[in-house]
């Protein structure tokens, strides 16, 4: 597919990530973009088509437009953009007093995108993703690793949405509307490999990660998670047995981290345990 060239001069930045930089339109409120850091080509390209399949679906997700390329040879996607919009981290942030009502709302919106099956012939299956990374991972032993497959192959399958990525910074809502963002991870499988990115986001991550990337302590990130888990999973489960159900799933993401960083990550490594 070949990119639109645009010109930066007609756009505003509007915030980073690990990936790339976000930005608003001068001229046209309704369009925002997403470019990606110097040397990404085929990521954006990849991301761009998984955005347009996951909006097929119906899934609640900015509407993608084209694929772009700057005059300085940055690529990026064009999204419509939602205005006066606003994260459930943020938001909880902004209004802890509101941190019930939000976490409550986000494990809604999580509960319906577990609930949607796919066509597994369109997207990837996370088993898949997590094998490939374990075998890709240079900090585990064999034997560490041989455990850690067998944990992922045995974990029951679904053919419902994996969101990838699912921090509560990745749904937002204005208004009435409700949506998912950063679905460069999507794919289908068990909701645990899902729900685990919640629990670590906010209670496994360390307090100065929490405070810079969520904009909140992590006590309070926490507190989001006691109001989450039983509405998702639901009131009469204890908190502690959920906890323990998704805290291994949780352990697996360090292999992304570590794939990440390039270094073994003790801290996540801890929620392993039970399997190694």
């Amino acid at each position: 597919m070949e990119a639109t060239r645009i010109s930066l001069n007609d756009y505003v930045l509007t915030g980073g990530g690990a990936n790339g930089e976000s930005y608003d339109n001068k001229h046209d409120p309704s369009i925002m973009l997403k470019l990606y850091f110097p040397g990404k080509i085929q990521q954006p390209l990849d991301e761009m088509m998984l955005a347009r399949k996951v909006y097929d679906t119906g899934i609640p997700t900015p509407e993608p437009g084209d694929y772009v390329v700057t005059e300085d040879g940055r690529y990026g996607i064009r999204f419509k953009r939602i205005v006066g919009k606003k994260s459930y981290s943020r938001a909880t942030a902004d209004e802890p007093e509101k941190v019930a009502l939000f976490a409550c709302e986000f494990a809604q919106m999580c509960k319906q995108l577990h609930s949607t099956h796919l066509d597994t012939t369109l997207f990837d299956d996370v088993k898949d993703r997590y094998l490939r990374l374990l075998e890709e991972n240079r900090f585990f032993s064999t034997s560490e690793k041989d455990r850690l497959a067998r944990f992922i192959s045995d974990t029951p399958d679904e053919d419902t949405a994996v969101h990838g990525d699912l921090q509560f910074s990745n749904a937002i809502f204005a208004g009435e509307k409700r949506y998912f963002i950063d679905l460069g991870d999507f794919c289908y499988g068990n909701h645990l490999f899902d729900i685990a990115m919640v629990y670590l986001c906010c209670n496994l991550s360390p307090e100065p990660f929490i405070q810079e990337t969520f904009h909140m302590p992590k006590s309070l990130s926490q507190e989001f998670w006691r109001h989450f888990a039983p509405e998702y999973f639901g009131a009469g489960i204890p908190l502690k047995e959920i906890d323990e159900q998704i805290l291994p799933y949780a352990g697996l993401k360090t292999l992304i981290i570590e794939r990440d960083t390039g270094q073994p990550m003790p801290v996540f490594r801890e929620a392993l345990k039970s399997i190694l």
